[in-house]
């Protein structure tokens, strides 16, 4: 069964295919004229439209251009009681499915109307099978715990449509996480639309979040539905949404309140079912306390926060993350290689600001300045000081950094004392007099912290 929407002006042409249609087990949705037809669209959710040409206030040739604008894989059978070989040539070239003179053929449109219905069939068959294979190959790489939690948190907040805030630091993969949780949900065969709010301007923000219509502003040359229009059933993904200025947040603000809103220049008002997922490499936290972000709009965003750790915090996902990208490149052409162990440790032991993107660019670069299939240590230190950027150390090591202020001051002080113990072979007066304090303030620390005698 499918849902087919008849637009038509004449009444008896309107009911007589309803019937034939329903005939066969399809719901049938009626339109007097192309307007109230497209205003029938988001409703009906078409799987098949029959279009007459002659038709009031829209014509029929026009309004098919407006569908495919609006949804280019929907199938269209245009009809006409007056049609000509060069008006048919241009509803082909427009997009439609076949073209078919009146008075209708029973067996005519029925033939036509299961291919059609077919053939969209298997559009959203294939681009669904596109959608799993673009899945499979950038999956989420990692066997640490902290990547199993990741895939878990997916999976739960996949089967809602609550909407997600991720954080996280750039290259840690923000944009895919969302098109996981994406295709994890019940929304995979819809469209995912990502906007970088960073990339555009206060000025160009509503029309293209909202759309426009015709004249809305200088170069508004015809009517243009927005992003949150071409989400609709699907997922509407906002990169950066900290970099939003306050005006443009009070905007988004009061859609995902109401999940109604108006073109620019249009007085319609457009209901769409979006769910939203956002993304931001800022402390949301500081920029709401700083006020850069309003808190009202970060409660509405973040239903599920998910918060992604950057790579030196899963140090051991280093190695799976160097075959994946490997062995990615070899599916593209280039030669097969691995990295030796001795390279994995020095590659493991590096903070990559930049997270997996920058891991990734420096596998790329290794295969360009390497001929080794077992890349040695020696080669991966080679190109890893080869870098054009000279490398910046953290101000404070990884292993502290995570860490509360207390915490890491006891972290350190235990790794401080535990070397000069062993430097001084664990003679605790050599090792308190190297450390600048008594003995038997050594000895409280010693127990204080566990602190025991290697073997």
């Amino acid at each position: 069964m499918a849902n087919i929407l008849v637009i038509d002006d004449e009444a008896g042409i309107r009911s007589a295919v309803r019937d034939i249609l329903e005939d066969e087990g399809h719901k049938v949705v009626l339109a007097e004229d192309a307007v109230v037809g497209l205003g029938l669209m988001d409703d009906a959710a078409p799987d098949l439209v029959v279009l007459d040409v002659w038709l009031p206030r829209m014509g029929g040739l026009d309004a098919l251009a407006e569908i495919k604008r609006r949804r280019p894989e929907l199938e269209v059978l245009v009809v006409s009681g007056h049609g000509t070989i060069d008006m048919a040539v241009r509803a082909l070239k427009l997009g439609a499915f076949d073209f078919i003179e009146k008075p209708l053929s029973i067996d005519r449109l029925l033939t036509a109307a299961k291919n059609a219905l077919e053939l969209g069939h298997l559009r959203r068959e294939n681009r669904d099978l596109k959608r799993v294979a673009a899945a499979e190959a950038d999956p989420l790489v990692g066997g640490s715990r902290a990547m199993e939690e990741l895939r878990s948190l997916i999976d739960q907040a996949a089967a809602s449509d609550a909407r997600i805030l991720i954080t996280g630091e750039n290259g840690t993969g923000k944009e895919l996480v969302a098109r996981n949780v994406h295709l994890k949900g019940k929304r995979a065969t819809r469209p995912f639309i990502e906007v970088n709010c960073a990339a555009i301007p206060d000025t160009l923000l509503e029309s293209e979040l909202f759309g426009h219509e015709k004249g809305a502003f200088t170069d508004a040359v015809s009517r243009r539905a927005g992003r949150f229009e071409a989400a609709d059933g699907g997922t509407l993904f906002l990169d950066e949404v900290a970099d939003l200025s306050l005006p443009a947040q009070a905007k988004v603000l009061r859609v995902l309140q109401e999940m109604r809103f108006e073109r620019l220049g249009g007085e319609k008002t457009i209901a769409v079912d979006v769910r939203v997922i956002a993304a931001t490499n800022k402390d949301i936290r500081a920029e709401i306390a700083a006020g850069r972000f309003r808190e009202d709009l970060y409660f509405r965003l973040a239903v599920v926060p998910i918060r992604l750790p950057p790579l030196r915090e899963r140090r051991e996902d280093v190695p799976l993350l160097c075959k994946h990208f490997l062995e990615r490149a070899a599916a593209e052409g280039a030669p097969a290689r691995s990295i030796s162990p001795e390279g994995l440790e020095l590659l493991a032991a590096r903070p990559w600001p930049g997270n997996v993107r920058e891991l990734a660019n420096f596998l790329e670069r290794l295969g360009v300045m390497s001929d080794e299939r077992v890349v040695s240590g020696a080669t991966v230190a080679r190109v890893l000081g080869s870098g054009s950027a000279p490398r910046l150390e953290p101000l404070v090591p990884a292993r502290y950094g995570s860490l509360p202020l207390a915490d890491a001051k006891d972290r350190f002080e235990r790794d401080y004392l535990a070397q000069k113990l062993r430097e001084c072979d664990y003679n605790v007066a050599r090792a308190a007099d190297a450390s600048g304090i008594h003995p038997s303030g050594l000895h409280a620390k010693i127990r204080k912290f566990g602190i025991e005698q290697e073997k």
